[in-house]
């Protein structure tokens, strides 16, 4: 997800990705301060608004912190049972889903949080977060859409290849073959990317436009901001909900050949980083 919404929540859940690097305790205990720096780039806040951005993400970070960092300890937990052994595809489309499900326990936790915040809202700001929208999809045209087919694909195997190795290790010939052979089938289309992002985009800036309309009303306001979480999480397109849906079960194909190749010793390191993700995540809940 690309949008405003769902990006306060990337930051707060983004312990998870930066457990790949030494800096996971570091850099959760800065989420705030980083939230607040992302969503000011976007709107330009004024002084009440910066005060009650900055409180509400500390807010969240610590009910993140307390309720949803034993989770996906937990989830961890449960992957790790699952490396040593063979992973069919169902088994890692289980794992996504179950991510799914804390992402929306986290953007359902935010709601309230947003609603007052969004209500004070300007025109200027609105313009604001348009322009930034238009950079945003300029930079993604150029990243990706402008790119020839098989330098897309060659971008996509070397991110997927640094995030596996993460995990596993050095990927030998073989393996990476594997890899290569995914990403050259893969029904992965930037442009639809582009389009669907693009929707979310006016759909906020609509809701947003609403929501600020009609600061008296919290109860409606919060119900128009449910309803684009909604169409955020499942897009109202068919196509494209047909699309996401086959690219989730295209990826979750890749990555349980990507595991049945790997070597007893790769998939022990696995459950090492696994078990050591765990540790950081519980002693991070434990300790505000």
């Amino acid at each position: 997800m690309q949008s405003f919404l769902s990006r306060i929540i990337g930051v707060l859940v983004l312990a998870v990705g930066l457990a790949g690097c030494s800096a996971i305790k570091l850099g959760y205990k800065t989420l705030p301060d980083m939230g607040y720096w992302w969503l000011d780039g976007y709107f330009d806040f004024g002084g009440e608004q910066a005060s009650q951005a900055k409180a509400s993400l500390a807010r969240l970070h610590a009910w993140h912190r307390a309720t949803e960092l034993p989770r996906l300890a937990e989830m961890l937990e449960r992957m790790e049972r699952l490396a040593p052994e063979a992973i069919a595809p169902q088994q890692a489309c289980a794992v996504v889903d179950e991510a799914y499900a804390r992402v929306w326990a986290a953007l359902e936790q935010a709601e309230p949080e947003i609603v007052p915040i969004a209500a004070t809202l300007t025109p200027r700001q609105l313009r604001h977060l348009q322009r930034k929208y238009q950079d945003k999809n300029m930079a993604w045209q150029k990243e990706w859409i402008d790119l020839p087919p098989e330098e897309q694909r060659d971008k996509r195997y070397e991110q997927l290849l640094d995030r596996i190795e993460m995990i596993y290790g050095r990927l030998d010939t073989a393996q990476r073959e594997v890899l290569r052979r995914a990403m050259d089938a893969s029904a992965w289309d930037p442009r639809r990317v582009l389009a669907e992002r693009q929707r979310r985009q006016q759909d906020l800036v609509q809701t947003l436009r609403a929501i600020a309309g009609k600061p008296a009303a919290p109860d409606e306001a919060r119900a128009l901001l449910h309803g684009y979480l909604q169409r955020t999480l499942q897009s109202p397109d068919p196509a494209y909900r047909a699309y996401q849906d086959a690219f989730r079960q295209e990826g979750c194909r890749t990555f349980s050949a990507m595991h049945q190749a790997t070597t007893p010793a790769q998939r022990e390191q696995a459950v090492r980083r696994l078990r050591a993700y765990q540790r950081d995540l519980r002693e991070l809940a434990a300790r505000p």
